[in-house]
């Protein structure tokens, strides 16, 4: 799982954050020697996005260091867990975990790089680093600091010269969108865009107070941040503290374990750090407690005993687990979390990662939860190969197999009263985690409910290489899932499966609801995955063109012409439209414009007009249509949504991935959720003409790249549907050597889908 530093996105090759290059920046100040100035997070409003005071005495100065202290210095001595104190911010989440990274030097270095400095080569300008959804980024900023009343107004440090905390806090915001981003969230968050870990969370009333302080132990000793809270039952009840001095809903990073010993008893500890820098915990072994009056002096010196209001303070491991709810723990190897004693640091466990990016579309790959079984098969699916057993003799939690209810909190299976069994049984270890992106943009958080679902493929589909459909999911047996949907950045579980072959689904609870993702799967063995997306074949269908036209259609073609063609017995659009409207219903009448795409989609030889064998043909593709449309409309609405969409295209012979399928409803659906039947007729039309193109062209160059490219390599399901151009009625122009586009297309003109062989 280490980075290679040729890779894109990896520590040492970090993707630069809205394109600017430290060094190129860097030497640029030194040359002018002018301090930096960032352009893309102005010191103003619109970075703090937060009501601004209506006093004129409490403005906002932006100011850099040297402005706010005389000696100021980027880091004073050497970094600590008591460095960095809450401002007035709630993003105790965020320093919880900054005040973890502390402890680990060569974490620290991953988010802030070494050299910088307040003094030598001074020109206003820092970088640091941030994981974000499987890619490291370096975010530039410059030194000016939002300050109130002469004292930073966000994150600062113990040491009232030292600034590499507000810094951290200031390039976090940029990459996150404004401080005002930053307000409420999870200390996981944090943990894993300082690591690139893995961030578990584990209820304290989930192990006895022996198992879990080993477990803190182990995971400590192998370089995982840990931190913990009290669950607030109501929104009042955040940050009120409590009679022992505990601040309810409020994160805590835990910084040491240890254990000491009186008389005969030895005393379990846990050291935690309250963001704020004060309110400690008051209760036994909290700093001014008379139970260290017994404890050796040595001791206390071994452990650091600091009698200081700065916001540590050690606590009992048996009331630690009275008083907390939850730990959170993150380590860049899944393997922190199997450790329950500190004999298991010792061991060592090769990982390999494999992950993916993706999005949820609304009315196209937004296909919700189970509960929605017509949708659900629409979401977002992922083949999974595991090859080779890894464990004995498996604990197996019987979460694993839960398979309740995803929309009723309340249906959790009952469980046996150990809540675990051992099975004698070699399985592979796979740990999944699926993380939303970017729902903290707009200053406000808003995670959608999301969850994974593992089922298990039989040999005879094994081989099958489109997404499965509805009839799949509604047969076959969930192996596992996440549990239920929360909403919350990211939800994992690690699980003990066959060798075989499974499918992911990532899914929002609700349909429709739109949204990026992060998919990442761990296995300390061989496996594989890969995105189940339908295949497209380089074949097209004539099913639907070649069915021949009805005897009244020949009739009435035959008197359309002859009372209406033109001198080379061909029909304009508008006669075409006449025609075309005697053979459909009256809610399914084709406008004009449609009807010009039909025609550009016929072989007419740049006039613009159809021969009668053409109208005929187009007549029974019609009528052909009309009934798919009918049948797929299944709430009988006279209108088509994606999900009906797709097994209509697939009935007329087209059949598209869900990125092609996206980039179609934007532009045949142009906003709307439904799809009248002529938008219909149009999509078909066009994509019939796309692929026509497409096996026209002679260049083996083109043909290697496939359908789905453009001549530059890159997939269309990104760009605008270039088929816009299909209605202008432009010249043709030479495609490759010896190769020409058909009429009515213009040059700039880009495949976008393959159509499907259903003959």
């Amino acid at each position: 799982m280490s980075d290679s530093s040729s890779d894109p996105g990896s520590i040492a090759n970090p993707v630069k954050f809205k394109n600017q290059d430290y060094a190129s920046l860097l030497d640029e100040c030194l040359k002018s020697r002018c301090l930096f100035l960032d352009p893309t997070f102005a010191a103003d409003q619109t970075s703090i996005r937060m009501p601004a005071d209506p006093d004129p005495k409490m403005a906002i100065k932006w100011l850099r260091p040297k402005e706010i202290s005389k000696n100021a210095v980027f880091v004073e001595g050497t970094t600590g867990t008591t460095d960095i104190c809450q401002g007035q911010l709630g993003n105790c989440w965020l320093l919880a975990a900054l005040s973890c990274l502390t402890m680990h030097p060569t974490l620290f270095e991953k988010v802030v790089p070494a050299g910088q400095t307040l003094d030598v080569s001074y020109v206003g300008i820092f970088r640091f680093r941030f994981w974000q959804y499987g890619e490291w980024v370096e975010v530039v900023v410059d030194d000016r600091l939002p300050v109130r009343g002469g004292r930073l107004l966000f994150s600062y440090s113990r040491t009232n010269n030292e600034f590499w905390s507000a810094l951290v806090e200031k390039a976090y915001a940029k990459l996150i969108g404004s401080y005002g981003s930053l307000k409420g969230g999870n200390i996981s968050e944090g943990m894993e865009d300082f690591t690139g870990g893995i961030a578990y969370t584990r209820p304290v009333s989930s192990r006895t107070p022996p198992v879990l302080w080993r477990t803190l132990t182990a995971a400590l000793s192998r370089g995982s941040l840990l931190s913990c809270f009290i669950q607030a039952k109501t929104v009042k009840e955040i940050g009120t503290v409590t009679t022992e001095g505990l601040v309810k809903g409020h994160a805590y990073a835990i910084t040491a374990t240890d254990k000491v010993h009186r008389k005969t008893e030895e005393v379990l500890l846990v050291r935690l750090r309250n963001p704020w820098g004060f309110v400690e915990f008051c209760g036994p072994w909290s700093d001014k407690c008379k139970d260290w009056d017994g404890i050796d002096s040595a001791e206390k010196t071994r452990i650091h005993l600091n009698i200081e209001e700065d916001g540590e303070f050690w606590i009992g491991m048996e009331d630690f687990c009275r008083l907390f709810d939850t730990v959170e723990l993150c380590s860049v190897s899944p393997d922190s979390d199997d450790a329950e004693d500190s004999d298991a640091v010792t061991t060592t466990s090769s990982w390999a990662l494999t992950s993916h990016k993706g999005s949820w579309v609304p009315m196209c790959s937004a296909g919700g939860s189970r509960k929605y079984q017509r949708t659900f098969w629409k979401n977002p699916q992922f083949h999974l190969v595991l090859s080779q057993q890894d464990v004995e003799d498996v604990e197996v939690d019987e979460d694993d197999v839960d398979v309740g209810d995803d929309d009723d909190d309340d249906a959790v299976p009952a469980k046996s009263s150990t809540g675990k069994q051992k099975e004698k049984m070699k399985k592979c270890t796979v740990l999944i985690e699926l993380l939303q992106k970017d729902r903290r943009q707009r200053d406000k958080i808003n995670f959608l409910y999301i969850a994974f679902h593992i089922y298990r493929v039989p040999p005879k589909l094994q081989d099958f290489t489109g997404s499965f459909d509805q009839q799949f999911f509604t047969t076959k047996t969930l192996v596992s899932r996440s549990g239920q949907y929360r909403n919350v950045r990211a939800v994992w579980r690690k699980v003990h499966l066959d060798p075989g072959h499974y499918v992911i689904v990532s899914s929002t609870q609700r349909p429709n609801q739109q949204g990026e993702f992060f998919l990442r799967v761990y296995a300390k063995e061989g496996h594989t995955l890969g995105v189940r997306e339908i295949s497209c074949p380089a074949a097209i269908t004539t099913t639907v063109m070649s069915k021949p036209p009805l005897p009244e259609d020949q009739d009435r073609v035959q008197k359309f012409f002859d009372e209406g063609a033109g001198p080379d017995d061909r029909l304009n659009a508008v006669d075409f439209m006449k025609l075309a409207n005697t053979v459909l219903e009256k809610d399914y009448n084709l406008p004009l414009e449609t009807c010009r795409q039909l025609i550009f989609g016929e072989d007419t030889g740049g006039r613009g007009r159809v021969s009668r064998d053409q109208a005929k043909k187009l007549l029974s593709s019609l009528r052909t249509l009309q009934s798919i449309f009918l049948e797929y409309d299944e709430d009988s609405s006279g209108t088509m949504n994606p999900f009906e969409l797709s097994q209509a295209l697939k009935a007329a012979g087209v059949e598209c991935d869900n990125s092609i399928l996206q980039v179609l409803w934007e532009r045949f659906g142009s906003g709307e959720q439904h799809l009248a039947f002529y938008s219909f007729v149009a999509c078909v039309t066009r994509l019939r003409s796309l692929f026509t193109l497409y096996e026209s062209e002679s260049s083996s160059e083109v043909k290697t790249r496939g359908i789905n490219a453009n001549r530059s390599g890159h997939t269309l399901a990104c760009q605008p549907c270039p088929a816009l151009c299909l209605s202008r009625g432009t010249e043709p122009r030479a495609l490759s050597h010896g190769t020409t586009r058909p009429s009515g297309y213009c040059a700039d003109f880009n495949v976008i889908t393959s159509v499907k062989d259903t003959s």
